[in-house]
């Protein structure tokens, strides 16, 4: 049974996630294993935020500016590290990595993700 807090905070969710792991698959009918990317979830409705953060330099140069992206989804999917998560929202596809541990509540998870440049 879905509590009604989940169902709130899944309301707020605009996009979807695709989740595509690196790893060794074996042909069912050669028995040959090789590397390669696998789909482990797909079309899983999540949501996008940006947090933008600007620190100023101590020795009086420019400010620098960074960007803080979260994913929001279900707290039962499991996301390896070094995925690669495909999430389209408001008609915009990305394509990013997963940075660190989850932070799992009872009804969501938060996960902080960096654009996607290649497995690891």
């Amino acid at each position: 049974m879905v509590s009604a807090r989940r169902k709130a905070i899944q309301s707020l969710y605009r996009g979807i996630c695709t989740v595509k792991t690196w790893g060794s698959v074996t042909d069912p009918v050669t028995k040959i294993t090789t590397q390669k990317e696998t789909t482990k979830f797909e079309n899983e409705p999540c949501k996008l935020s940006y947090e933008k953060q600007t620190t100023a330099s101590n020795t009086g140069g420019p400010a620098t500016i960074s960007q803080t992206i979260k994913l929001s989804l279900a707290p039962e999917l499991d996301v390896p590290p070094g995925s690669k998560i495909i999430v389209t929202q408001d008609g915009v596809t990305n394509e990013f990595t997963r940075s660190g541990l989850p932070d799992v509540h009872m009804d969501h998870q938060h996960i902080l993700l960096e654009a996607f440049q290649g497995y690891t």
